[in-house]
């Protein structure tokens, strides 16, 4: 075998493999002879046919055949005795074929970029800090009492956040219009379900009162016969209730899967929990902050296979997030370009962070992969039977570890960056998260 390399442009490369006559030719004759043993054709016994007559009829099929074997296989052995690393599968070509000569083709492909990550000491990266404080706690545990809350009847005046029973007639020019009456309808105050004006004339009002919204309806409204006019509605209250939260006690612990301990207990699961999300949140928004910094500091060279690659498996993400909505059926490819900004980040990222762990000689933690199992399966009821599938899963365990030897390049460049700690509240994270 006989072998040329050459760059044609970029990352492209083509490889020129000469493959010598008898080795191609010894294939195709010993392919005939097998088809000759179990070919039947007229006028010849089974298993007699002449390896002459089978050539006739199948020589240039089996030749075609051999030639694609032969292509694959000596293209292999020809990049690993050239030590080249392709980024996508190659595109063969033959170039000289035929009996008794040297077969000839051409391999084009692209291989992966040198990539070399520089500047990680002036890498700039914010860490964000956050202590939960007892009001952080107290606020999570107001918000698991509106969870269970119901509203119930009150003789007070209505207020945002309560829901009120009304009816109401409406007009455009005095005369009632189509949709524009309901009888004891409910509506909970500060939501915005009505249009704009509806709702504030019920503010401060109690059972029994009358009051008039008056309205303009917008001019993208559904109805095309009320977009843009002018409306009045005439309203009764016939009933206001307020949300009446769950008194925390021993019993609403019980709601929350807590029934030893109490609300102490229940308090303890929640801020652990909360403890829990914090955490992933930071380490994602250092993660992305560092990700940032170093994709700023180093462009690299992307293959057309590999963001071809990552573009259809964002492509068939999106599909499978659309099914899972109700919504996939019979949805068309998305477009490429909606993909593709968002590929290329991730190809470059992918690059740059196996180029740290190779250049620190990186290996999995056993014990980083182990706490990321535990982290996981300590969301669920059964946190050994989670732990336990995950490690008996090949493919998810793979996952795992794929996870942590990101985690650790990304410490890797932590250790050397300039790191910038910030101190944010509970509530300043959790809620730009949401």
């Amino acid at each position: 075998m006989q072998v040329s390399l050459e760059t044609t442009q970029g990352l492209e490369r083509r490889l020129t493999i000469t493959v010598p006559a008898e080795s191609v030719d010894s294939a195709v004759k010993a392919r005939l002879q097998q088809l000759a043993k179990t070919q039947r054709i007229n006028g010849f016994r089974p298993g007699k046919v002449p390896v002459s007559v089978i050539k006739k009829r199948f020589g240039a099929a089996v030749r075609q055949e051999v030639a694609g074997d032969v292509m694959q296989r000596n293209f292999y052995e020809a990049i690993m005795q050239e030590k080249i690393n392709p980024a996508g599968m190659p595109t063969f070509a033959l170039t000289k074929d035929e009996d008794g000569q040297d077969l000839e083709f051409a391999a084009t492909f692209e291989i992966y970029p040198e990539v070399e990550v520089k500047g990680l000491s002036d890498l700039e990266v914010e860490k964000t800090v956050v202590d939960i404080k007892a009001k952080d706690l107290t606020e999570m545990m107001k918000t698991l009492q509106k969870q269970h809350a119901e509203f119930k009847e009150v003789k007070r005046k209505a207020k945002d956040g309560d829901k009120v029973y009304i009816s109401f007639v409406g007009t455009i020019d005095g005369e009632e219009f189509d949709g524009g009456k309901a009888e004891d309808f409910p509506l909970e105050l500060g939501k915005g379900q009505m249009i704009p004006g509806f709702e504030e004339p019920l503010v401060g009002a109690k059972t029994g009162d009358e009051v008039v919204a008056k309205v303009t309806f917008p001019e993208d409204y559904h109805a095309e016969a009320l977009k843009g006019k002018d409306a009045e509605f005439a309203i009764t209250v016939t009933k206001v209730e307020g949300l009446n939260l769950p008194k925390v006690d021993d019993e609403f612990a019980v709601l929350f899967g807590v029934s030893e301990g109490g609300v102490d207990a229940l308090k303890e699961e929640v801020k652990k929990n909360m403890q829990r999300e914090l955490d992933q949140t930071l380490k994602s928004q250092v993660k992305e902050s560092v990700i940032a910094a170093l994709l700023e500091k180093n462009e690299v060279d992307i293959p057309a296979a590999l963001l071809e690659q990552e573009v259809n498996a964002l492509r068939e993400q999106a599909k499978q997030r659309f099914e899972q909505q109700g919504n996939g059926a019979n949805m068309p490819d998305l477009p490429a370009d909606l993909f593709t900004d968002n590929a290329k980040k991730r190809v470059s990222v992918g690059l740059l962070l196996g180029e740290v762990i190779k250049s620190n000689k990186l290996e999995v933690d056993q014990e980083r992969v182990d706490a990321l199992i535990e982290q996981t399966a300590s969301a669920y009821e059964d946190p050994s039977e989670v732990i336990e599938y995950y490690k008996n899963n090949q493919e998810l365990l793979q996952q795992i570890q794929n996870l942590a030897l990101e985690e650790q390049a990304i410490d890797t460049i932590l250790a050397q960056a300039k790191v910038k700690e910030v101190k944010k509240s509970f509530d300043e994270v959790m809620n730009k998260k949401a």
